[in-house]
This record gives structure tokens, C-alpha cells and sequence, in this order.
């Protein structure tokens, strides 16, 4: 039976914790995987330009033996030129797997309905799982662990944050969102219960005291570009040293990119000893391997 990756909360802690332990044995020795995709044929239908997760998707599957094919936003117009149930029938009859970039969450339910082979989200409006999966990686790297972690996201209530909700809600560390009045993401339309460790505050300086971890991201996402006024709303949300002093000394700082510098946060802080940003862009790569071998390959 397919299984597909939509959402962080679609799969449980220990199969979750079983692809971070993957991507670890996958970074530490990478040669011994390079065969594990082989004769596999992976699609990545994109209605959004992408950086890391397409290069990451891309490079993964190629080094572990198996075939990639791009599609771009002009070839096949979702739910336009065709519709999204023949195109998802079609090309699960030629591909192992899909991974798709899109607009619409309910686009990417509907296609993954359909499909005959795992689908997996590769950016939605609603949710980044693809993304998240490998950020709890990087915490593992440098923290040692998740559960007990004080985290906190500091800008919009976007797809990445809630993303990180579902993240929290399913591992239990602390979270605390820190967002203008209007911005904040509802719990109750990402399928997220109420619970003591998800917290909400619109100071946020109340959100990184004490923080093992400051992720932020940018304040007007990909598509929303005629909403740029908002950024008016967020003066005062930016990650910068003084926000950074009120968090543990040792706190890491983490960002989905691409970044504004000088907006969400500061040159001085991505550019910083605390900074992990590069570091967690880089394990997309291992996140994405060792989805990409739980969903099709042999462990």
C-alpha cells in the first residue's frame, strides 16, 4: 500500500525519528545508499520556482542510483490545461514517486487521491513538511535531541510554522510563536489540539527568553507578493542581536530561506556563531535521501 507525505502529522513520532536516523547513517556514510534508488523514477512537478528542495530532491535521487525528471510550471498547468486527477493518474502510471510543489494544499490532497505511487509535499500554502523533517535533523545534529527543546518561531503563522506546530504537537518540545495581532496560525485548521506546549504570544522578546532554538522566516511568502504591505505590521519582529541575547547562550538560529536580510533578520545574526542556517539548508539533502528510501528503497 503508498504511503505519502503531506503532512508531518500524516506519520507517527517513531517513524518519523526512524527517517532521522536514517538521514544520520545516510550523512555518515552516504556511499553505502548509492544504490538504493536504482531503476526508481522520481517526479518533481513544481508550480513554484525552489532552490533547495528541487536540488535537494534532485542530487538525492541521482546519488542513490535513480532518475529524476523535472516538470515545469508551463508544461503541465494544474486544474488548468488538465485536471489535476488525470494528471495525477498519468503520471504515477510512468514515475515511482512524485514530489509536488503547489499553491493549493487541497490541490496537492486531490492529487495525491488520485496517484498510484507516494506523493510527496513539496511546499504547499498550508504546509513545508519536506522542510521541517529535515530542520528536526539539524536540531538532533547540534542538540542531541528534540523533545525537551524551548523553541520559538519569531514572524508570520506561515506554512513552515505550521508545519512546526505539527512538529511540536507530535514530538511535545515547547513552542512559542511569536506573531503581529492577525498573523497567527489557527491549530484548529492545521488538524493541531490545543496543548500547554504550543504557546502564542505577540512580544517577541516573551517568546525567545530562554530559547534553544530562534527559527524565523520571511515575512511575505512566496505568492504573496501583492501583500507586501504587511511587512508594515511586523517592525519590531526582526531576529536581531539584542533579540538573540535573551535566548540561552548556546541557542541556535535557523532559517528556511531564502532569507531578507535586514528584514525577518539581521546580517549580523544569520552571518553569526549561533547561526546553523547553512548547515540545516545542507541537511535537505540527507532529510530528503532517506524520505525518498523510506518511501521507495531498501533501508
Amino acid at each position: 500500500m503508498k504511503k505519502n507525505f503531506l503532512r508531518i502529522l500524516d506519520w507517527g513520532k517513531n517513524e518519523i525519528e526512524e527517517m532521522l536516523s536514517l538521514a544520520k547513517r545516510i550523512k555518515k556514510n552516504p556511499s553505502k545508499y548509492r544504490n538504493a534508488l536504482k531503476d526508481r523514477t522520481v517526479a518533481l512537478l513544481f508550480e513554484k520556482p525552489s532552490l533547495r528542495t528541487r536540488v535537494s530532491f534532485e542530487v538525492g535521487t541521482y546519488q542513490m542510483a535513480g532518475r529524476c525528471l523535472y516538470i515545469s510550471p508551463y508544461e503541465v498547468q494544474l486544474g488548468k490545461r488538465e485536471a489535476v486527477k488525470d494528471v495525477a493518474r498519468t503520471l504515477s502510471g510512468y514515475v515511482d514517486a512524485v514530489v509536488l510543489r503547489t499553491f493549493k494544499q487541497t490541490v496537492l490532497e486531490e492529487f495525491a487521491e488520485y496517484s498510484g505511487c507516494p506523493v510527496i509535499n513539496g511546499l504547499s500554502d498550508k504546509y513545508h513538511p519536506a522542510q521541517i523533517l529535515s530542520d528536526l535533523f539539524t536540531m538532533y545534529e547540534y542538540k542531541g535531541r528534540v523533545e525537551d527543546l524551548n523553541v520559538c518561531f519569531v514572524g508570520d503563522g506561515n506554512n513552515v510554522c505550521n508545519s512546526l506546530i505539527c512538529a511540536a504537537s507530535v514530538f511535545g518540545f515547547s513552542l512559542k510563536i511569536a506573531s503581529p495581532k492577525g498573523y497567527f496560525p489557527s491549530l484548529g485548521e492545521i488538524g493541531v489540539k490545543k496543548a500547554k506546549n504550543i504557546s502564542f504570544v505577540q512580544k517577541p522578546k516573551h517568546a525567545v527568553r530562554g530559547a534553544d532554538v530562534i527559527y524565523t522566516d520571511v515575512w511575505v511568502s512566496m505568492g504573496q507578493e501583492k501583500f507586501k504591505g504587511k511587512k508594515n505590521k511586523f517592525k519590531g519582529f526582526q531576529v536581531d542581536s539584542g533579540l538573540v541575547n535573551l535566548a540561552k547562550k548556546d541557542c541556535i538560529i535557523m532559517h528556511c530561506l531564502p532569507a531578507h536580510r535586514g528584514e525577518e533578520i539581521t546580517e549580523e545574526v544569520i552571518e553569526s556563531k549561533n547561526s546553523v542556517v547553512f548547515e540545516q539548508a545542507q541537511n535537505r539533502l540527507y532529510a530528503q535521501r532517506a524520505l525518498l528510501v523510506k518511501l521507495l528503497g531498501k533501508k
